[in-house]
């Protein structure tokens, strides 16, 4: 279970990079964000949720993480999409995507500093 942890941290990170990239992408087109861009941010939720389930199983059963903190990465990794699209719902499209594209980067350096701190 803490090589799928690992590996999957991994993902996440590269995932939402490459999110992070398209949203602003869309936001220099002056375009709001797609369905398939939409559904690419709900991908990334289920894979963060996916990785706390992981980490938690590692967690009661295997070892905790060396420092506490490594905890409350995943938990802001979890929380920061739904928070962004939460906050930007009276933006303009163009602004919704640049938001929501920074807060992708955002993620990914979350998950980051989550391997980091492992």
């Amino acid at each position: 279970m803490l090589s799928l942890h690992v590996r999957l941290a991994t993902v996440l990170v590269l995932y939402y990079a490459a999110v992070g990239l398209w949203g602003i992408v869309l936001g220099l087109r002056d375009i709001g964000p797609t369905t398939g861009y939409s559904g690419a941010i709900v991908i990334a939720e289920v894979a963060a949720i996916t990785q706390g389930l992981a980490g938690l199983v590692v967690f009661l059963l295997l070892q905790p993480p060396d420092a506490m903190i490594h905890i409350l990465y995943g938990v802001a990794l979890v929380l920061a999409m739904p928070l962004a699209a939460t906050l930007v719902r009276d933006r303009t499209a163009r602004g919704q995507s640049v938001a929501l594209g920074l807060a992708a980067l955002f993620a990914a350096g979350l998950a980051i500093r989550g391997i980091t701190t492992a």
